[in-house]
Parts: C-alpha cells; sequence; structure tokens
C-alpha cells in the first residue's frame, strides 16, 4: 500500500467515512475548510496518527492550511518528510 493510499485510509478512519470515500476522489479531494468533520480535533488526530503510522515527527510550525487542504498536499507532506 502506498503512502497516498495509506493516507486515505487514515483520514477516513478519522473521520469515519467508508473505506474508499475520499481515495475514490483522488489526491485533489479537498480537505480543510470543505469536510465539516475536519475540526481541530480531527486534525489532531491525524497528525497523531501519522506519526505513528510512519516513524515521523510534525512540527507544530509546520502545520498549515496548505498541507491540510488536499489529500495530495498531506500525501505530498508525508512523502517529504520520509525522504
Amino acid at each position: 500500500m502506498g503512502v497516498f493510499q495509506k493516507i486515505s485510509t487514515l483520514v477516513e478512519e478519522t473521520l469515519s467515512f467508508s473505506e474508499g470515500t475520499l481515495s475514490k476522489q483522488g489526491p485533489d479531494v479537498a480537505l480543510l475548510g470543505e469536510i465539516p468533520e475536519l475540526d481541530s480535533m480531527a486534525v489532531v488526530s491525524i497528525i497523531t496518527s501519522l506519526e505513528e503510522e510512519f516513524g515521523i515527527m510534525i512540527d507544530d510550525d509546520d502545520i498549515s492550511a496548505e498541507i491540510f487542504a488536499t489529500l495530495g498536499s498531506l500525501s505530498d507532506y508525508v512523502e517529504e518528510k520520509l525522504a
């Protein structure tokens, strides 16, 4: 399973969406500001899950609306952290 698919699944689980709800829409699916369930607590949960799943540390200074704009931007950020 690739990074994008893992992130899609993680976000879907955090937001209690059915599997594939977001990933079927592709990397351009809008997140922050477009999905009411994606509130500040959900963002914190996603960050924690990303850190655990990928063994990365996400600095508070890195967290921005641009990173959470789409599934693709979130995936790109994680891939950069993994490089």
